[in-house]
């Protein structure tokens, strides 16, 4: 291991990283995203979901071994910067910070809305500050406090399908036609949707500059938080589509309380409200941490300003690249509602993980844990549903990126003027 890959504070264990990556998982999309895939897919949803795993499987593979050669903080980024090139390392940094500001945003605003409305930008605004706090303070405050934010998430949806299947009424019915009213492409958008879910797990790889042993920790926690993800999901899904149907999801705001109501216990939908607060949360806290590693290493490669590839002597964090992260997120909080940017988000992402994939498929039969043909099958589904997403999403996302390239051509020309000057 090269002195550049010990900066940080080797802290995280493997169980650690496992509920990080829950904690990006098990999250808002199982509460915020459940509605907006119902209604392009309705019963098929279920499919969609299935897609969306077998897409981030994909993914994760290509992640874990790229992680386990390289584990450095900023993920993608630097695996396309060894991998590819710059400048495909300078497009996966960009759509992950530009998305996952987003997200954050997003998260943050759910959060609020949902523990108390009329109060929601400053509760949001409170919540980034707080997690700043923390994240500033080391890697490990972080990941205790995901784990305690993960037990309480993952226990409330337990409940939830146990108050459902147990004392709901199940119709087999709901789940007619499987294939839903828009068929395929219906389904791909669902699953584009979904993966907004799913895409936490890199959150591991990305804080692979903290992790112990990472050659065997980092795979075994990606694959691991994945598989837990997929069947919690799966169980509350079904439960929801079986008791209250796929329409009835489709037009709520909130619609795991909706489920609950509708089955005929409103007097427990506080599970499902505790549950999204925590979830909320969990996905905020781990989402900054990853938002900050990428800066962080951009700022290594001038790529961001330098100030930002500073660590703090005592914990051992991109201090500064945190302050940045939460100052950015308290202003978009306060002046702006961007809860309608997860489409946007996930195409960025999907973008995002299309170049891991590439740069796994570069990777040497020695370097390799899993066949080549992974790393094309999630090459070719991140494109797939990066472009079957809705069109606002796709229009949006395009924009991002396009400023992305022509920030990258400018930067490239001042860098090129400053080397003929040196010279």
């Amino acid at each position: 291991m090269n002195a550049k890959t010990d900066r940080l504070s080797r802290s995280l264990g493997t169980q650690d990283a496992v509920f990080i990556g829950l904690g990006s998982m098990i999250g808002a999309g199982i509460f915020a995203a459940l509605a907006p895939a119902a209604l392009v897919a309705q019963a098929g949803l279920l499919f969609g979901l299935a897609i969306a795993a077998c897409v981030a499987f994909f993914n994760a593979s290509s992640s874990a071994q790229l992680a386990r050669l390289y584990p450095a903080s900023g993920g993608t980024y630097v695996y396309a910067k060894v991998r590819l090139s710059d400048f495909w390392a300078w497009i996966a940094g960009w759509g992950f910070i530009v998305g996952k500001l987003a997200s954050c945003a997003a998260v943050a605003l759910t959060f609020g809305y949902y523990f108390f409305p009329g109060y929601a930008r400053y509760l949001a605004a409170g919540a980034v500050i707080a997690f700043m706090t923390l994240n500033y303070f080391g890697i490990k405050k972080t990941a205790n406090a995901t784990k305690i934010v993960v037990v309480i998430v993952v226990l409330s949806l337990v409940a939830l399908v146990v108050v459902l299947i147990l004392h709901g009424t199940p119709n087999i019915a709901n789940l007619q036609p499987l294939s839903g009213s828009s068929g395929l492409y219906g389904i791909l958008q669902s699953a584009g949707i979904r993966f907004f879910a799913f895409a936490g797990y890199s959150r591991i790889a990305t804080l692979g500059e903290e992790v112990k042993n990472p050659e065997t920790s980092i795979p075994r926690a990606i694959l691991l938080g994945l598989s837990l993800t997929f069947l919690i999901y799966a169980a509350v899904v079904l439960s929801a589509l079986l008791v209250v149907g796929p329409a009835t999801l489709a037009h709520s705001n909130a619609p795991l309380v909706t489920a609950v109501q509708e089955a005929g216990f409103a007097q427990w939908q506080w599970l499902v409200q505790v549950g999204s607060v925590f979830a909320t949360l969990g996905v905020l806290l781990s989402l900054m941490a990853g938002v900050s590693r990428t800066l962080f290493a951009m700022a290594e490669d001038h790529n961001m300003p330098a100030y930002l590839a500073k660590v703090h002597p005592t914990y051992k964090v991109p201090h500064l690249a945190e302050i940045t992260v939460g100052l950015i997120l308290v202003a978009i909080v306060l002046l702006a509602d961007v809860r309608s940017a997860i489409g946007f988000s996930s195409f960025t992402v999907l973008l995002y993980y299309a170049i891991t994939n590439v740069s796994a498929h570069t990777l040497k039969p020695h370097e390799r844990l899993f066949s080549r043909k992974l790393a094309t099958l999630g090459l070719v589904s991140c494109l797939v549903l990066a472009f079957a997403l809705p069109i606002a999403s796709v229009i949006a996302g395009s924009g991002v990126m396009l400023l992305g390239f022509a920030i990258y051509a400018v930067h490239r020309r001042q860098r090129g003027d400053r080397r003929s000057i040196a010279s």
